[in-house]
């Protein structure tokens, strides 16, 4: 088959996409992708795969996050990162997630310091395979109250490029709903 693949910011996307996109992510997660998902997903580079029948059959993005390192002697990084993997559950296993993810590290590479992500259990070794390494550091986020630890994101936080020393943790912006 041939696909067709477009990257291109939310600002571009038409509401048909975004329909399209957000029944795609509906049906891949089996609905646990929440209101609040789908905001973190916006904002930033699309990347998107239709078949050769113009039927959307994978997606991903990659959005702008800070996130800081080193506590208060450390420095803030501007980094990317990767929200609403998808592919559509008849075409998975064909290589479209790796071509969804070719065209989003290109964009990190170009406009960010390092590319960051949390990945499911299934979707680790996709990550893997792709030189993203897992953050063996500290997870953390930088909440209306202060910093708070979050422990059950460390071993599922992935990073891409040149980021920091794992000694530190990498505290991330906050945000509605689930902050990584």
């Amino acid at each position: 088959m041939t696909e067709t693949i477009r990257t291109l910011h939310t600002s571009l996307l038409t509401p048909v996409e975004l329909t399209a996109i957000r029944s795609l992510l509906d049906d891949a997660f089996d609905g646990d992708f929440s209101d609040e998902d789908w905001d973190h997903g916006l904002g930033g580079m699309h990347t998107l795969v239709h078949d050769a029948g113009g039927e959307l059959v994978a997606h991903g993005s990659v959005i702008m996050r800070r996130v800081t390192h080193g506590g208060r002697s450390g420095r803030s990084y501007r980094i990317g990162y990767v929200e609403a993997l998808a592919v559509r559950a008849d075409r998975r296993r064909q290589g479209l997630g790796g071509r969804v993810m070719d065209a989003l590290e290109e964009v990190i590479g170009r406009a960010y310091e390092f590319g960051a992500l949390s990945a499911s259990d299934e979707g680790a070794a996709l990550y893997r395979s792709r030189g993203w390494r897992l953050w063996e550091g500290r997870i953390q986020g930088l909440g209306p109250d202060g910093v708070v630890s979050f422990p059950e994101e460390e071993g599922s936080t992935f990073v891409l490029g040149e980021a920091p020393d794992p000694a530190g943790a990498l505290a991330f912006d906050w945000r509605d709903g689930d902050v990584l």
